[in-house]
Order: C-alpha cells, then structure tokens, then sequence
C-alpha cells in the first residue's frame, strides 16, 4: 500500500510541524487542524477567538478549495477550543458554513489544555468525495 496522496493548499498558512494540509485515503480527505492563523503574516488573527475562529474556517476553507471539494462534502469535524466559555462564539461562525438543507457534519468539540503557537481554536475534519 503506498502513502496517501498530499493536499497543499496556497492560500493556507504554513504548517506548523511535520504534517501536510490534508491527505487522501481513498474517496476521504483527512484535514489536518486550521488554526486562526494570517497565510499572509503567519501570525494568529487579531481580535480573540471570533477572529481566530473566522480566520480557521477561512484556512480551512483554502484547504478543501484546493483538493477540489467544498463544505457540503465534510462529514466530520472536531473542534479544539481553549475555553469551552468561547463554544456559543465559535458555534455561531462555524454554522455559517454549513447549512440543515445539506446536511450538517458530524461533530465533536473539545476543551484542550493549549493548542499550537498559543491558538484559541483549532478545526479538523473529514471529508467525502465519492
């Protein structure tokens, strides 16, 4: 079995470690966690969590524009949020991107101890291209 094909989106930021923007395993598309950061600057957006959240979507966003896909086609995500008292905010701009005619995702939110480069909010999610 060989290594599942990479994703690299442009108008994504940078990763922060050893990992790629998403990776292919069949009709599936892994999408490795979108922090609020600029792609632009690098630097985490200004303006808390609403900011950072929006900016997380948008990377995201950049992510599935590139393999090809759109937010009709997410399956699953996860939320990772520092401060679950941020969840009503950071609910609010993620349902902006889905909607009940197409269906919602699956989804899990969680609070972490600390999130990457001192984020607020990180998204992941799969999704199906079939």
């Amino acid at each position: 079995m060989s290594k599942a094909k990479t994703v690299t989106a442009q108008n994504a930021p940078a990763a922060v470690g050893p990992y790629s923007h998403a990776c292919w395993a069949g009709d599936l598309l892994f999408v490795s966690g979108q922090l609020g950061l600029d792609p632009a600057t690098g630097a985490l957006a200004e303006g808390g969590v609403e900011a950072q959240a929006r900016q997380a979507m948008a990377n995201f966003a950049a992510v599935l524009k590139a393999a090809g896909l759109g937010w009709s086609q997410v399956v699953k995500t996860t939320i990772f949020l520092q401060d679950m008292a941020d969840f009503p905010a950071v609910n609010q701009i993620y349902a902006e991107h889905f909607s009940a005619e197409e269906g919602y995702p699956a989804r899990a939110c969680v609070q972490v101890a600390k999130l990457p480069v001192g984020g607020l909010v990180e998204v992941e999610g799969v999704v199906y291209a079939g």
